[in-house]
């Protein structure tokens, strides 16, 4: 069944702030073969639209463009070559930008189902959220039961669902935030430590003396160092994020570069610790093994999420025609969890 479909988004036509973000409409095509036409029933504003908006994110289209991460969604029409039955079904899918729209045509085996009584926006903030958290834990720095992490921004969206899964695996987590968001990090399952000490690695050492078992950093910059320092032998370190550096000049590409060069030195150095760098769309090229993974991981978490163990941290939920306010209201780090857009 095809059909065609008008859509409303939201441009990001330059370097401007959030309100010189543009609402656009345009005629959508019909659903080429394989893929399908999904309304969108909740997006989101995670970190990389904040870098995208400055020019910082690693591998950004060129302007304009409509960001958009992640998306939940229900199956509105379908091309050829697609089960018809999927009409109405309730979908999330990873698309890196244009989730910021009403309507969008995504390729079917990118999609991920989602589970009957979960709402979109609960479920939006556990998509490349969770998808990212549930890798890093299991698949790179695979962190057993009883064992001890440090979780640097435990209120962000990543963090947060980081924590959680962390918790739920019977892991100890450490977290940083600032001290408003305390009580918050404790209701997550976490020892919270003020990120803005002077003396934040000191006070990280003393609540495990003989180190931890593994890092989460999207900061990056000069503290990764104390990031490395943390670990016990057989740590690992797994960067994902440079926001230390997300407001300075230059090539958003040299950040990560610099970093990924220092994390690779350290790998080479006889100390039994571990460093990675966490890319999401690594391994993309053999797509159908990526979505594949895609897809289990993202189903791992939604079991969690319906289960109750998982609980979603919505942040704000404002409309599509919001999404200036929305994206300062993200970065104006008095929020925690996922500023979601309900189109």
């Amino acid at each position: 069944m095809t059909t065609r479909a008008t859509t409303t988004e939201i441009v990001l036509p330059g370097l401007v702030e959030p309100d010189g973000l543009l609402v656009h409409e345009r005629a959508l095509p019909e659903p080429a073969a394989g893929q399908v036409l999904v309304r969108v029933d909740a997006t989101g504003v995670s970190f990389a639209e904040q870098q995208m908006r400055r020019g910082k994110y690693y591998d950004q289209p060129p302007f304009p463009f409509v960001p958009g991460y992640d998306l939940v969604g229900t199956v509105q029409a379908v091309g050829a070559g697609v089960d018809p039955a999927r009409m109405g079904e309730r979908v999330a899918a990873v698309v890196k930008t244009g989730a910021w729209s009403t309507h969008l045509l995504v390729d079917a085996d990118h999609l991920v189902p989602v589970p009957d009584g979960i709402d979109p926006a609960d479920a939006e903030t556990v998509v490349v959220n969770g998808i990212t958290a549930w890798q890093m834990l299991h698949r790179i720095a695979r962190v057993q039961r009883g064992q001890t992490i440090v979780v640097l921004g435990a209120n962000g969206g990543v963090g947060s669902t980081l924590v959680q899964l962390a918790t739920d695996a019977g892991i100890t987590v450490i977290g940083t935030a600032s001290e408003r968001h305390h009580d918050h990090v404790r209701r997550l399952g976490a020892t919270p430590v003020d990120y803005r000490a002077p003396d934040l690695a000191d006070r990280l050492r003393a609540l495990a003396p003989e180190g931890v078992d593994a890092v989460f950093d999207h900061v990056g910059g000069t503290g990764l160092g104390d990031s490395w320092r943390l670990l016990r032998r057989g740590g690992t370190l797994v960067s994902y994020g440079t926001a230390a550096t997300k407001d300075d000049a230059g090539r958003s590409q040299l950040p990560v570069l610099a970093l990924v060069g220092r994390l690779m030195l350290w790998n080479v150095l006889p100390n039994g610790r571990r460093a990675h760098f966490y890319n999401f769309w690594a391994g993309r090229r053999r797509s159908t093994r990526f979505h594949r993974r895609l897809r289990e991981d993202l189903t791992q978490v939604f079991q969690r999420l319906a289960a109750g163990t998982l609980e979603p941290q919505v942040a704000a939920r404002l409309p599509l025609a919001e999404a200036g306010r929305a994206l300062a209201l993200a970065e104006s780090h008095t929020v925690a969890g996922k500023v979601v857009l309900l189109p």
